[in-house]
């Protein structure tokens, strides 16, 4: 992996922090930039409980509100890594507002759209607005490291994680709030308010992007237009046929295949690719990070939405008792994520995590609809504590491993990794469904959660990168040293 050390750091060419901000990842600095990063998260569940109510006002049924679901994924599966790169080119002060933005634009189009087809719009523009603030946030801690010439807190990093997670733990209870008291329209609205402020807060507390080239000419360098869209193809025809496995679309695998071939070979041809495969090739730390997110997210989304599917249906729960169920999951996950944050080592909690989705996934094996109560809330933590460990132990690994030049763009393709998962573990649930969620569709999924958890311990015990301490990354060690010698 080529690293590229940097000048010794001069006052004129410092960032410009705001008048009165001190120095260093205080509360001012983080605090825009982990509201900018609830959103996502927020809005992928917030729309769960505004779904039947949309159906019902546009005439359209669960098949095709589920595309509101389906349309912020995938809009987010592509932007975000496009958007990291836009950050490490132009600056990631600039792409964090920009996003903003955009989120504000998407919650005017939702609350007023006069048709189902702007839902789906509002969703698009959502997805590429939200998914500005993670990997922009990341590249701003980069700066702020650089300048410093110290690592990014790992409770930092935390608190990033903290704020995903428990935004989507509290995204179907406020949903059904707003939904309940303000109408569908409100889970819309509520975007507006939110992204004003993480903007209003973001102008005035982060500091202004380190000099780089011209916007111009970092957007030329930048943006891959025609790898994105060979990019965007290829997922989109994936997550049509990985929705509907029961009855696979086999001919949609072939423009999949094509696809990605052609991407592969613009990738390797292009001076600044969208994806950078040959930096993979050579990073494989990096690489199986991004394969042991993608699966570990895999399984979680699995019991996020199947579990929950299954206690409704086969349980009878009614949608708060479901939602009181789940709640030790929700808090253990929040819980979790602030530990990981105070542990010094990444290959520890992801161990631990791996182990136990299968303990959870196993549990689920034995489950039937005359479980005791206190099965159900332990096999609810199993998932739970796994959430939080590995949410802040690959984003650490993330920030050691990836290029330091590039962590916006590798921080996007961790989310980019993430969501895919979500996208597979939606068309297993579909496939061990079908039209009721019962015994042998929960025992089958869990079947595959149990064999993929264990791929998990494998994958994350032999991986000796993770037994190396988090350090800091090698431009700042640079930087540092070079100031030492002058």
């Amino acid at each position: 992996m080529r690293v590229t050390s940097v000048a010794r750091p001069q006052r004129s060419k410092r960032p410009k922090h705001p008048a009165g901000e001190r120095n260093g990842f205080g509360a001012r600095l983080t605090a825009p930039l982990l509201l900018g990063s609830l959103l996502n998260p927020l809005n992928t569940t917030m729309i769960s409980t505004g779904l039947v109510a949309i159906g019902h006002d546009f005439g359209v049924g669960a098949s095709d509100t589920a595309w509101l679901v389906s349309v912020l994924y995938l809009a987010s599966a592509v932007a975000q890594p496009v958007l990291g790169k836009l950050a490490d080119g132009i600056g990631p002060r600039r792409v964090f507002l920009g996003g903003l933005v955009l989120v504000v634009a998407s919650g005017l189009v939702g609350a007023l759209a006069p048709g189902f087809g702007w839902l789906l719009v509002s969703r698009a523009l959502l997805g590429v607005g939200t998914s500005a603030a993670y990997p922009a946030a990341m590249a701003v801690l980069r700066d702020e490291s650089r300048r410093l010439g110290s690592p990014t807190p790992r409770t930092v990093l935390g608190r990033l994680s903290f704020a995903a997670l428990g935004s989507a733990a509290i995204g179907p209870t406020l949903g059904g709030l707003l939904v309940a008291t303000a109408g569908w329209r409100a889970v819309f609205a509520v975007n507006v308010p939110v992204a004003v402020v993480a903007y209003a807060t973001a102008l005035r507390w982060i500091p202004q992007d380190i000099p780089r080239e011209s916007p111009a000419a970092g957007r030329a360098k930048t943006l891959d237009p025609l790898g994105t869209t060979l990019f965007t193809g290829a997922l989109s025809c994936l997550v049509v046929f990985l929705l509907d496995l029961r009855h696979p679309m086999w001919l949609l695998l072939a423009p999949v295949v094509l696809l990605s071939a052609l991407l592969t070979w613009w990738q390797l041809r292009h001076p600044h690719p969208f994806i950078d495969l040959r930096m993979l090739a050579a990073n494989h730390a990096l690489a199986r990070t991004y394969l042991r997110h993608g699966l570990s997210y895999l399984v979680v989304y699995c019991v996020m939405y199947g579990f929950t599917q299954w206690l409704e249906e086969e349980r009878g729960y009614s949608s708060l008792h479901t939602g009181l169920v789940m709640l030790p999951m929700s808090l253990a996950a929040l819980a979790c994520s602030l530990i990981g944050a105070r542990t010094k080592g990444i290959r520890a909690p992801l161990t631990v995590a791996a182990v136990l989705l299968t303990a959870g996934s196993s549990l689920l094996l034995c489950t039937t609809g005359s479980t005791p109560l206190a099965v159900l809330l332990l096999a609810g933590a199993c998932f739970g504590i796994p959430q939080g460990l590995m949410g802040t132990g690959n984003q650490a690994a993330v920030q050691q491993f990836a290029p330091a030049d590039a962590i916006g763009s590798a921080a996007g393709l961790q989310r980019t990794a993430q969501y895919i998962g979500a996208i597979t573990a939606s068309g297993l649930i579909g496939l061990a469904y079908g039209q009721r969620a019962d015994d042998g569709g929960l025992h089958l999924m869990a079947a595959v959660g149990a064999v993929l958890a264990l791929a998990l311990i494998v994958l994350t015990a032999t991986d000796r990168a993770l037994r190396r301490r988090p350090g800091r990354d090698q431009e700042t060690k640079n930087a540092e040293q070079e100031i030492k010698n002058a």
